[in-house]
């Protein structure tokens, strides 16, 4: 498929998420919580693949398994963050937000392009080796194993380190304390550096594609903001505030790369 078309079949693609992220927002209007966008991501991610392979006259081999791999991220992401979210009120970040605009109703305003629609766009972008992986598909190489190699420890990566923190603020002794068992006590944020590997590798098996050399930069978007903006720089920042051990804890923990941790 020629660069245009596949542009074009995308941005279809595109507008869907941002109607069905509409929707969304005027739920979160009716309960007082934009923080179900954040239950949201995973789909949003995975909805662009899911659209492409339907709308495929014979998908193949790629297009079956990268829409299955990032369904299944997806699945695991939303499940696990309806579970730790829901019923326990908005995000703090979002209480802020919230605040900062003086009103629910000029929230619900300002939340809908800022919020929402941005989140739409960036997960739409973040998706298009998933999108244009699919087309051109003449069966899966060395490179794409290695790509669902990636993608595995990734997905374990963040799936185990997301059980074992839950565990952890489960067990009563624990609270007020700062989890670094496990994973933990090789990198400081085993879910954002699994989430990484999951975009790399579908990216990976997506290079595979005629088209695949177009998508290399979704997965650089996805690491800066899980590095620098909305994944560990934010979390490190309020870390740094809850729990006066954190300093200790970064000097002796990698900060997203796994890494044995210095033992002085």
């Amino acid at each position: 498929m020629p660069f245009a078309s596949a542009l074009a079949f995308s941005l279809v693609n595109l507008a869907v998420v941002i109607m069905a992220l509409t929707v969304l927002w005027f739920i979160s209007i009716r309960l007082k919580d934009a923080s179900i966008i954040d239950i949201a991501w995973g789909p949003a991610c995975a909805l662009p693949a899911v659209l492409t392979y339907i709308r495929l006259e014979s998908p193949g081999p790629h297009a079956l398994l990268l829409t299955t791999l990032v369904s299944l991220w997806a699945a695991r992401l939303a499940v696990y963050l309806g579970r730790r979210n829901l019923g326990h009120g908005e995000d703090i970040r979002y209480q802020k937000m919230r605040a900062a605009q003086g009103s629910d109703a000029a929230f619900a305003r300002w939340s809908l392009p800022r919020v929402f629609w941005l989140q739409g766009g960036i997960a739409w972008f973040v998706s298009l080796p998933v999108q244009w992986g699919q087309f051109g598909d003449a069966g899966i190489g060395l490179l794409g194993w290695i790509g669902i190699s990636v993608f595995g420890i990734g997905l374990l990566f963040e799936s185990i380190g997301d059980l074992q923190l839950a565990s952890f603020k489960a067990n009563p002794a624990n609270k007020g304390k700062l989890m670094t068992q496990g994973l933990w006590a090789w990198t400081r944020h085993p879910n954002y550096f699994g989430d990484a590997a999951v975009w790399i590798g579908l990216t990976l098996i997506a290079l595979e594609s005629p088209l695949g050399v177009y998508t290399v930069f979704s997965p650089v978007v996805m690491v800066f903001f899980l590095v620098f903006v909305s994944g560990k720089a934010l979390t490190e920042r309020m870390m740094e505030k809850k729990y006066p051990e954190y300093a200790e804890y970064k000097r002796r923990t990698s900060g997203f790369v796994p890494w044995p941790p210095k033992r002085n």
